[in-house]
């Protein structure tokens, strides 16, 4: 399984040969390292995981300086892999199709017309002040509201997916990526690219 992790740049286009553009998502990924296999025999499952990226932790005066790594688990079965190596963009060519998933970004709390696409309320005919409210959100009879109803609140901060996205180019020099398309989250975000095959 082709798998890497990266951190957002942002986005930018790409031009063909008839002047029309492409918009692209810009990622930087790797070079990421190997850094503990589990086996079904120590830890009762298989995985792989990945350390990328160094970052400092800043939440106390104590271990300011210290270096830290992401690390990200990643259930991989490849025998192949060993502690230390090196995985980097080469592991995907150009026109793959990858799944790109990464944390979106928060909106804060937001009302139901904006978070859930409601249509609001008339414009006309006796609405008064109340052009974006919920409205009515349950009947009279067991007096509460069902769990699950579709009602304003925090929004965005998620853990998202986007499937099917294609690679236009690879910089391996740079550790660069140019993803077809929008990817979740803000810039500096830690992006997982994940291929077929």
């Amino acid at each position: 399984m082709k798998f890497i992790l990266g951190k957002k740049i942002g986005m930018s286009r790409i031009f063909n040969d008839k002047g029309e553009t492409t918009p692209v998502s810009l990622v930087e990924a790797g070079p990421c390292f190997v850094a503990q296999i589990k086996t079904r025999d120590n830890d009762k499952y298989e995985a792989v995981q990945i350390g990328f990226l160094k970052k400092i932790k800043k939440i106390r005066k104590t271990e300011k300086g210290k270096e830290y790594k992401y690390l990200k688990e990643s259930k991989v079965q490849s025998p192949k892999l060993k502690v230390g190596e090196k995985i980097d963009v080469s592991v995907f060519a150009e026109g793959d199709k990858v799944r790109v998933s990464g944390i979106s970004k928060g909106k804060g709390f937001q009302g139901a017309v904006k978070k859930w696409g409601f249509s609001g309320r008339n414009a006309t005919h006796g609405v008064k002040h109340e052009h974006r409210t919920v409205g009515s959100v349950g009947s009279t009879g067991p007096a509460r509201v069902f769990p699950g109803k579709k009602m304003p609140g925090r929004m965005g901060a998620e853990r998202t997916s986007v499937k099917n996205l294609e690679i236009l180019k690879i910089d391996k020099e740079n550790n660069l990526i140019a993803i077809k398309g929008a990817i979740p989250g803000p810039r500096g975000a830690l992006i997982e690219i994940r291929g077929k095959g």
